[in-house]
């Protein structure tokens, strides 16, 4: 019985990490007026025929806190790199020179940063639902144990452990979304 316990906790701390991770990822996608070669990250390009990431068809970097340049391997693709990131409806203005495309990034308004903010809350929220969705898939297997026979002291132990767990993860959600607002309002 008790692997069975442990292996509820270590799915639902593997889901909980899953959480965590689609959180940073989401939240690498709210700028906060820096420039950041992962703002260009779901941006794709028409490249032969098919739709492919910005990031293999291009070098994408920044040369300072408000410039992102992008280098592709073939000069004939600049154009379809340029409508991408227009296409891709990122509030970016890329120009380009024939050799390379180069987007500034504008400063944020206080409105817009309190917008980005109320945002990166949304996503918070989201891995915190995640987290207790996963709490209660766990919980949820050690009351099918307890109706096949596993004690009650133990049930409650590993409903405990398990609630001690999303505890953790849902301050690690908290600090997350803590620092990123931060971020965003550091003018």
């Amino acid at each position: 019985m008790t692997e069975d316990i442990q292996m509820a906790y270590d799915e639902a701390k593997e889901g909980m990490e899953k959480a965590i991770s689609h959180l940073e990822s989401e939240l690498t996608k709210i700028r906060a007026g820096r420039a950041n070669p992962s703002m260009l990250s779901g941006v794709m390009v028409e490249y032969y025929g098919s739709p492919t990431p910005l990031q293999q068809v291009a070098n994408v970097s920044t040369l300072d806190a408000r410039t992102i340049s992008i280098q592709p391997w073939e000069k004939s693709i600049l154009e379809e790199i340029e409508r991408a990131i227009i296409n891709a409806n990122l509030g970016l203005n890329p120009q380009n020179n024939g050799e390379l495309i180069m987007i500034n990034i504008p400063v944020l308004t206080e409105e817009r940063r309190r917008d980005l903010v109320k945002k990166a809350k949304a996503e918070g929220e989201n891995a915190k639902v995640s987290i207790r969705n996963n709490r209660k898939d766990a919980n949820d297997f050690i009351k099918g144990l307890e109706k096949d026979g596993l004690s009650e002291d133990m049930a409650k132990d590993a409903e405990n452990s398990i609630q001690d767990l999303t505890n953790s993860y849902t301050s690690k959600v908290d600090a997350v979304v803590d620092a990123k607002e931060e971020d965003i309002m550091k003018v």
